[in-house]
């Protein structure tokens, strides 16, 4: 007695194994591409030998990029419109305080004209980003 088979029937399951390969890829290309898509704006600070200010909130930092590019946070704004900007985002502030970042590259008359336009704003307290002073390794070796 030979048994008969059905190999015409079709199959219910589903085949996952391209779904995973698939999957699989997309996490390595995003592993890869991740650490690429920094955010913010690069600029090097001055060094000074202060303390760091506690901070409860996240604050308003305008920056002054090596570019001369001013920016609010991490968004690009033309010197020209930085006091209507600012005002419009303190409008709906009870603390009126923002801090100041500028590449240390930047000339003097720019960073003393940003700062014009915040006060101009309506700032009522400026704070001034700097990075602490590296102490030299060879004062550290005797």
């Amino acid at each position: 007695m030979a048994l008969e088979t059905n190999t015409d029937r079709l199959m219910s399951d589903i085949n996952v194994t391209p779904f995973v390969d698939v999957m699989l890829v997309l996490l390595i290309i995003f592993m890869v591409t991740a650490p690429m898509m920094v955010q913010g704006v690069d600029v090097a600070l001055p060094e000074t030998s202060s303390e760091a200010l506690p901070s409860q909130q996240q604050v308003l930092i305008v920056t002054v990029d090596k570019d001369q590019g001013v920016h609010i946070n991490d968004f690009k704004v033309d010197l020209a419109f930085l006091r209507e900007k600012l005002s419009k985002i303190l409008k709906n502030r009870k603390d009126r305080e923002v801090y100041l970042r500028a590449d240390k590259n930047v000339p003097y008359g720019l960073v003393a004209k940003v700062m014009a336009e915040i006060k101009a704003a309506g700032v009522k307290r400026l704070g001034m980003v700097t990075a602490p002073v590296q102490e030299e390794t060879s004062k550290k070796d005797r």
